[in-house]
């Protein structure tokens, strides 16, 4: 049985998707910290980053770091901050969350979206990809 991150991936569960590759998925988080949270993902399942192997956790971070540069162009923050936690679900995720205060990294201060301000969030994330 695949995670919800893989069931997203496979699009069993919709999900506000930012960009693909052959080896990545990131969307947007759906209990957000701040507009435009999105989680980047490997498409092959592996519970810790510590257990990724080097060249897949590489990508991701390569990945992670493409998203984070279209959060930057089309979110108003001071930075997008990087996290990876992953407690909650066992299945390798980096949080990219744009920060105007600190608050917004401590997973405590949440925002409420509704379904059109999530399509236009992942619209305009999409839209600075390069």
């Amino acid at each position: 049985m695949g995670s919800i991150f893989t069931k997203i991936i496979n699009g069993e569960i919709p999900s506000y998707k930012i960009a693909e590759d052959d080896n990545c998925f990131a969307f947007l988080d759906i209990n957000p910290n701040a507009k435009g949270h999105t989680l980047c993902v490997p498409k092959k399942e592996v519970d810790k980053i510590t257990d990724m192997e080097e060249a897949d956790y590489l990508e991701l971070m390569a990945f992670s770091r493409k998203v984070g540069k279209a959060i930057e162009a089309s979110i108003d923050c001071k930075r997008v901050g990087i996290t990876v936690i992953g407690l909650e679900v066992p299945h390798v995720h980096v949080h990219l969350i744009p920060l105007n205060k600190m608050a917004e990294a401590t997973f405590t201060t949440k925002v409420d979206l509704s379904p059109e301000e999530f399509q236009e969030i992942a619209s305009k994330i999409r839209s600075k990809l390069k």
